[in-house]
This record gives structure tokens, C-alpha cells and sequence, in this order.
């Protein structure tokens, strides 16, 4: 990792919410896991916590053309969640983005938000 990466991820921990962010992922994602058919919604859950605990150096990548499967979850999953998230987390955007220091911790929000609007069929990678 490089060291302005490490350094943006550490302020991003304790001044952008990552931490926040991740375990609120994370506790979502457990519960989803408890039932049979919540375990592929909550497995994206941690993807995202994940994510957004570390999102530095971090890039969205699609995984090729989603099968059925794929696009079905993400229509359940943009249905029931991902409109609201992506819209919690384009708002924490603009509001970081007014702020000329907050312009980095928005473009974070940005790179969530698009992985929360359909985040099956895509995975995350250093880059």
C-alpha cells in the first residue's frame, strides 16, 4: 500500500466514517445471513463494508456480463435498498464535496455509492 493511500485510508477511518460505514455493513450483513435467502444479499453487504472500511486504492471492477441470476438480485437488491443507499451516499458526497479538504473523502462516497446501486456481478480490486 502506498503511503498517501495508507494515510487516506487511516483519515478516512477516524474522520470520513469509514469505520462507521463498515460496521454498519457488517451488522446488516449478519442479519441478512441468518436466513437462507438473505445469505447472497448479506454477502454483498460485507463486500461493501469492506469497501468502505478501506476504499483507497481500491477500484470497482465488473466481473463480465451478469447472468440471470445477477441481474435478478440486483433488481431485488435496487428495489429494496440500493436506491436508498446510493442516494445516503451521494449525499454524504455533496456534502464533503462543499468542503475543498472533504473532496477525496467525496469521491470515496462516489465509488460506494455506485457499487450500492448494483453491486452483484462486480467486485473490488487495488488499483
Amino acid at each position: 500500500m502506498a503511503p498517501m493511500t495508507l494515510i487516506l485510508n487511516v483519515l478516512w477511518v477516524i474522520l470520513g466514517g469509514g469505520l462507521i460505514i463498515f460496521l454498519q455493513y457488517a451488522l446488516v450483513g449478519a442479519l441478512l445471513c441468518l436466513t437462507v435467502a438473505g445469505i447472497p444479499f448479506g454477502l454483498q453487504c460485507f463486500k461493501i463494508g469492506m469497501l468502505g472500511l478501506l476504499p483507497f486504492g481500491k477500484t470497482i471492477q465488473s466481473r463480465g456480463e451478469p447472468g440471470p441470476w445477477s441481474f435478478l438480485f440486483n433488481v431485488v437488491w435496487l428495489v429494496v435498498a440500493g436506491i436508498w443507499i446510493f442516494l445516503s451516499h451521494v449525499g454524504l458526497a455533496v456534502a464533503l464535496a462543499l468542503t475543498i479538504i472533504g473532496i477525496p473523502f467525496a469521491l470515496q462516497h462516489l465509488k460506494l455509492a455506485v457499487l450500492a446501486l448494483v453491486p452483484f456481478g462486480r467486485d473490488t480490486a487495488r488499483g
